[in-house]
């Protein structure tokens, strides 16, 4: 069963007025095509978000302001946690990884880079069912 999660930073382009970051698809940066773009703003203090995982789509998740935690669950039952806190860094979601988005600081904008369009019947969102279609797949 396909379950990875990797950490990235994106290089950065920019001279003395600023910097710049350029998200392109497949070979580039993002090593997928992008299908949907969404952010999450504006989250409440002690607010989780997500708490689900999908059977396929590929996602890259980006704080591109402020700072937020992202709880990561494989499979095999281990965890991990990966904090966003730069907009040069992003983190790579593929396969069956339980999510969870939390710690959002004042003024976070988490964008998230999908291979897929929304479909609900890609998500997992019943713990106990990703736990079972975990242990199914041994």
């Amino acid at each position: 069963m396909l379950a990875n999660v990797k950490e990235m930073t994106f290089p950065q382009l920019g001279d003395d007025r600023g910097k710049l970051i350029v998200l392109e698809e497949l070979a580039k940066v993002v090593p997928f095509e992008i299908k949907r773009v969404f952010y999450i703003f504006d989250t409440l203090p002690g607010i989780v978000r997500g708490n689900h995982a999908h059977y396929s789509n590929r996602q890259l998740l980006v704080c591109v302001s402020g700072a937020c935690t992202v709880a990561c669950e494989f499979p095999d039952g281990r965890t991990a946690e990966y904090r966003l806190d730069w907009p040069h860094k992003g983190l790579l979601l593929e396969g069956m990884i339980w999510h969870s988005m939390k710690d959002f600081s004042q003024q976070a904008v988490l964008l998230v880079l999908a291979s897929e369009r929304y479909d609900e019947a890609d998500y997992v969102r019943n713990y106990d069912e990703f736990k079972r279609i975990c242990s199914e797949a041994k």
